[in-house]
């Protein structure tokens, strides 16, 4: 007979093998936790599982039009690679490039194994081990390690964001969100309308006003602009007469200084730069330009993402009459497009939702410890890296307002150096715990952008003191990491088998 699905057999699981560490996801955060991990520890057994069939996360899986990096590649790229290209805005294409030779040159790749989706991960305390099961080409199979490493990011692969328009159904044209560009699609002399105005409609607008017959930004508020050139002078020139990786660290820390720099400015004194920032717009767009109307935020500098144009492209299109922004409501949509609250009516042949992210921890993957499920969202984080009262995993989460990897590499070191130690004193699991003192909370992203706005707890809790806050500070968190931080601070260690409450 042929079996129904309440019958038929589930597939057995194939054995992926045992290692020390088994590393989630092949982007900055997985490539680079692979570099440290064996960097301090020589021999550790370790194993990278990507969903995806190449390496780059992030950086594989956008593939608009104008794809690139919103701050420097100089602190985006690894401290231990140097960035060759003399771009300090980076396209997308190169970056993935650049992450694929880092890995083959320092032996990750053949670590790697793609087409690997995790499931789930279950930690045993009789064993002091992490089980993590995948589907592998199709395959159920399982992995297990002492650690796992979650370098999957913090946003849903499957799902975009774009809102319930209304009539959006009714349009005949072509619809697409960002996160799942078409290869194939054909924008020439075409009428592009592009919902939003966060660095994803940034970077996209100018790209297809090149071959598009007009493209319109379509935003309900405004978002902060910052005009940057993709080549830094001064950077070039120390780049030509210093070491490659002298000038590469002086890159970077020039890249830090100048954002932490432009960030500090707009906390301590936003009026100065507002009115810094709105100079700069109104200098690179036409005369009479109505920049209090499109470039006018209602919020504070940095209250949301700074948006970087680089080399001014957005505003030289807009100049030049090859994309237009408008700011009004969305109504509804029809066959020929959208018509606006102010009654305006927008035609369009092609909408591109660039809406938004959704927020998602540890890339859905389902935890249990000793059979007991958790959830993420209803734990502590501890120095931003680690969940309370779960032993031996680390998320690696970056900054909002600084690039991604300035704390993935803190991360990745702070996990380097916790199996170094436990190696050292034979101990087979360690854990933050808080105690049984109830503390202040605050949501882990503080940043007012729409994506955090809408899931304020999709992330892990953070506290409002250290060593349980959530920082967006590197400065404070790199000087805490190289001078301050103890590593049994609030920690606990223990050799097979872990207490029962870790359970939860």
């Amino acid at each position: 007979m042929t079996a129904t699905p309440e019958t038929a057999p589930v597939p057995a699981e194939s054995d992926g093998g045992s290692y020390d560490v088994v590393i989630v996801g092949a982007g900055f955060s997985g490539i680079g936790a692979a570099y440290r991990i064996a960097e301090r520890n020589p021999g550790t057994r370790y194993v990278i599982l990507e969903r995806r069939d190449r390496i780059g996360g992030t950086w594989d899986l956008f593939r608009y039009p104008g794809v690139r990096s919103d701050s420097s590649i100089f602190s985006l790229s690894w401290p231990w690679e140097p960035w060759v290209r003399k771009e300090g805005v980076a396209d997308g294409d190169h970056i993935r490039e650049y992450m694929e030779d880092t890995a083959r040159k320092h032996g990750i790749l053949s670590n790697i194994h793609f087409g690997t989706h995790v499931q789930s991960a279950d930690w045993d305390s009789a064993t002091d081990a992490w089980t993590v099961h995948a589907e592998e080409n199709g395959e159920r199979k399982t992995y297990r390690g002492r650690f796992v490493f979650f370098g999957s990011g913090y946003y849903n692969y499957d799902e975009g964001y774009t809102p319930d328009f209304p009539g959006l159904e009714t349009f005949a044209g072509t619809v697409v969100h960002p996160q799942f560009w078409p290869e194939d699609l054909d924008y020439t002399g075409k009428n592009v309308i592009v919902i939003g105005s966060g660095a994803t409609a940034i970077s996209l607008i100018p790209a297809l006003a090149q071959k598009a017959a007009k493209v319109t930004m379509l935003q309900r508020s405004p978002t902060f602009l910052l005009a940057g050139s993709r080549v830094n002078p001064l950077i070039e020139a120390v780049r030509k007469v210093v070491p490659r990786k002298i000038s590469h660290a002086f890159a970077r820390y020039f890249a830090v200084a100048f954002e932490s720099v432009v960030w500090f400015l707009a906390r301590t004194v936003p009026g100065v730069a507002r009115k810094i920032i709105r100079a700069q717009n109104v200098s690179r767009l036409p005369a009479g330009y109505p920049v209090d109307v499109h470039f006018k935020p209602r919020y504070n500098v940095w209250d949301q993402r700074l948006c970087l144009v680089a080399d001014g492209d957005l505003f030289e299109v807009i100049s030049d009459g090859r994309a237009e922004v408008v700011t009004d409501h969305i109504d509804r949509f029809d066959d020929t497009g959208v018509t606006l609250k102010s009654g305006k009516h927008l035609a369009a042949d092609i909408i591109v939702t660039a809406t938004g992210l959704q927020l998602q921890a540890l890339g859905g993957v389902r935890i249990t410890l000793d059979g007991n499920e958790i959830k993420p969202q209803e734990r502590f984080s501890y120095k931003a890296h680690m969940l309370e009262d779960v032993p031996n995993l680390i998320w690696c989460i970056g900054y909002t307002n600084a690039s991604w990897t300035l704390r993935a590499d803190m991360t990745a070191r702070a996990a380097a150096k916790l199996i170094e130690y436990m190696n050292t004193h034979g101990y087979t699991h360690a854990f933050p715990h808080l105690g049984g003192e109830p503390i202040a909370e605050k949501p882990a992203w503080d940043i007012q952008a729409g994506y955090v706005l809408r899931n304020l707890h999709a992330l892990p809790k953070s506290g409002l003191k250290r060593p349980w806050v959530v920082r967006q500070n590197y400065l404070a968190d790199a000087f805490d990491h190289h001078f301050i931080d103890k590593i049994d601070e609030d920690m606990t260690f223990g050799r097979v088998a872990s207490p029962a409450q870790v359970a939860g």
